[in-house]
C-alpha cells in the first residue's frame, strides 16, 4: 500500500523540520544568528490517467486525469538573513552591523570566512580577532599604550596612543555583500564560507552606497522570534502526528485484507 509510504515520507520531512526549528530555538541568543526554515517540495507521481489524452473517436478530452503522489521530501533550509535586534553592550570592540554586509575574517588555514557576529576581542599582540582568535580583516592591531579605541560608523578604528593629545588611526573595518546570501556555507562559529550558490564577495567599506553602517558598543541578536517558532513547532507536530495516523489506517486496511483472504 502506497500510503504506508507516503505517509513514512512525510514523518521523516517534519521530523527534519522540527530539527531545523529546534535549532533556532537554541540559537535564540546567539549573537548574529539568522534562522532557517525547512522548504519541502512533493516527489513523483504515478500517471494512471493521463490529461489531455483522447477518450473517444470524436476527439473528447479527459480534463483532469488521475495521479497518484509519492510523498514529499526537503529540498533546502534556507537562512532569513533580516536585520536583528541591535542590543548594547558598553564593551569597546563590540561591533554590531546596522543593514547590508557581513564582516570578513582571515581563517588560520588561508580560507576567507564572514559572519554578522561582531563579538570582537584583542589578542596577545593587539589583533583584533574573534572569540575563537581568528583575525578580523584586514588585520588592525591595537598599541598596548592605546587608550580611548573608537570605530566610526563607517568603520574607522582609531585610538589615542601613549601621551598623544589627537588620535590615530589604526585601520578601516571592511565588509562584504553577497547576491545571494541565502547560498552561503554555515561552517558554525557564526561564520559563513562563500559558494558558487552565493556568489563571490563585494568587498567595501561601511556606509558605502548599498552597504550597512557599524555602531560600537553594541552587538546584533538572533533574528528569531519565539513565538513564530513555537507556532512552527506546534504546526509539525500536528502534520507528523496526522501521517503516522495515516500509517496506522494503512496497517489496519492490509490487516482487514489479509483476515479476509
Amino acid at each position: 500500500m502506497k500510503a504506508l509510504n507516503v505517509a513514512a515520507s512525510g514523518m521523516m520531512a517534519q521530523e527534519t523540520n522540527v530539527n531545523v526549528i529546534a535549532n533556532n530555538i537554541a540559537n535564540m541568543r546567539t549573537t548574529g544568528y539568522k534562522r532557517q526554515r525547512a522548504d519541502f517540495q512533493d516527489l513523483f507521481y504515478q500517471t494512471l490517467r493521463r490529461q489531455g489524452s483522447q477518450t473517444s473517436d470524436s476527439g473528447t478530452l479527459v480534463p483532469a486525469g488521475v495521479q497518484i503522489g509519492s510523498g514529499v521530501r526537503v529540498v533546502a533550509t534556507p537562512r532569513t538573513m533580516s536585520q536583528g535586534d541591535i542590543e548594547m553592550t558598553s564593551k569597546e570592540t563590540d561591533v554590531a552591523i546596522r543593514g547590508e554586509g557581513m564582516f570578513i575574517i582571515n581563517m588560520p588555514d588561508g580560507r576567507t570566512a564572514y559572519t554578522r557576529d561582531g563579538g570582537f576581542e584583542l589578542d596577545a599582540t593587539g589583533t583584533l580577532v574573534t572569540q575563537d582568535g581568528y583575525t578580523v580583516s584586514p588585520g588592525i592591531v591595537v598599541p598596548t599604550n592605546a587608550r580611548d579605541l573608537t570605530v566610526s560608523q563607517v568603520g574607522v578604528v582609531q585610538a589615542t596612543i601613549g601621551n598623544d593629545t589627537t588620535p590615530t588611526v589604526l585601520g578601516q573595518i571592511q565588509l562584504a555583500r553577497f547576491i545571494n546570501k541565502a547560498g552561503l556555507e554555515a561552517i558554525g562559529d557564526n561564520l559563513f564560507l562563500e559558494t558558487a550558490a552565493s556568489g563571490q564577495p563585494q568587498i567595501a567599506n561601511p556606509g558605502d552606497e548599498g552597504y550597512a553602517t557599524v555602531l560600537q558598543n553594541h552587538l546584533e541578536t538572533a533574528n528569531v522570534v519565539p513565538v513564530s517558532e513555537l507556532s512552527s513547532l506546534i504546526a509539525a507536530q500536528r502534520a507528523y502526528e496526522m501521517n503516522s495516523r495515516i500509517i496506522k489506517a494503512a496497517d489496519e486496511m492490509l490487516s482487514s485484507t489479509a483476515q479476509m483472504s
